[in-house]
């Protein structure tokens, strides 16, 4: 694991670390790797950082590699306080937010130059993708529609699409050409309120012209709840797919 401490964003004028896990066959080999940037990063590899369980992602990497499936995961830490802020691009009269498009820039101009200097990565849009859960899988979603030109997939895990009277749907005009693979997902057990806007949102960009066939994936797990060990389980289905288009999550726990 490599840690970038206190990078700043000067857009958001704060600092957070950013951790970097390899593929197990990095370091002897010369083959360069597509790029996973996923979002509240204390949540995905270590127990003791993160706040309600982790996602076990080193030993999800590690399995997957056994299958030749293997990418280099940045992983972005929140910033506690400030994270429902930089997570979404719209303004909740409640919640607050708004601060998604900083959020998005230092991405884009300050975490993923440093990766790519840094690694051996494939720096095309094609193999860029971003990936998180709850209010992280919103901003991941918003992330490739805002900046297709940079993002070539998004991993959408029950994401807060109920967040401001779910603006995340008129966001998506109705000439919205479909570009990029969407992994989208939910637990029935999870908040009645995030379930249908989730259906909602899987229903918009179906009109849209999202299908199987271009590019997309929805997944309803039975009985899930909203938690990191739920997330941590349907990621091991979902990078395949986020890096190939192949659906090998339509074997997962329960198809809508």
């Amino acid at each position: 694991m490599h840690r970038y401490p206190k990078l700043r964003s000067e857009g958001l004028h704060n600092y957070r670390d950013i951790l970097v896990a390899t593929p197990p066959e990095y370091d002897s080999s010369d083959e360069h790797y597509p790029v996973v940037y996923m979002h509240d990063g204390q949540n995905l590899f270590d127990p003791t950082t993160s706040y309600a369980g982790d996602w076990s992602l080193l030993e999800t990497l590690a399995a997957l590699a056994r299958d030749g499936i293997e990418a280099i995961v940045v992983g972005i830490t929140n910033t506690g306080t400030f994270r429902r802020y930089e997570y979404s691009p719209f303004r909740d009269e409640q919640h607050g937010g708004g601060d998604g498009e900083l959020y998005v820039e230092f991405l884009v101009e300050t975490v993923k130059p440093l990766v790519d200097r840094s690694f051996r990565t494939e720096p095309d849009r094609e193999s860029t993708l971003t990936a998180g859960s709850s209010l992280g899988g919103l901003v991941s979603l918003f992330s490739l529609l805002h900046r297709p030109d940079v993002f070539g997939a998004a991993g959408a895990l029950s994401p807060a699409a109920w967040f401001a009277e779910e603006a995340i749907l008129d966001f998506l005009p109705a000439d919205h050409t479909p570009r990029g693979r969407i992994y989208l997902d939910v637990g029935t057990a999870e908040d009645e309120r995030l379930v249908e806007s989730v259906r909602r949102l899987r229903t918009r960009l179906e009109q849209l012209g999202w299908s199987p066939g271009t590019g997309f994936c929805y997944l309803e797990d039975s009985d899930a709840v909203h938690h990191e060990s739920a997330w941590g389980r349907r990621f091991r289905g979902a990078l395949p797919f986020l890096l190939s288009g192949d659906s090998q999550t339509s074997e997962g726990p329960h198809r809508a």
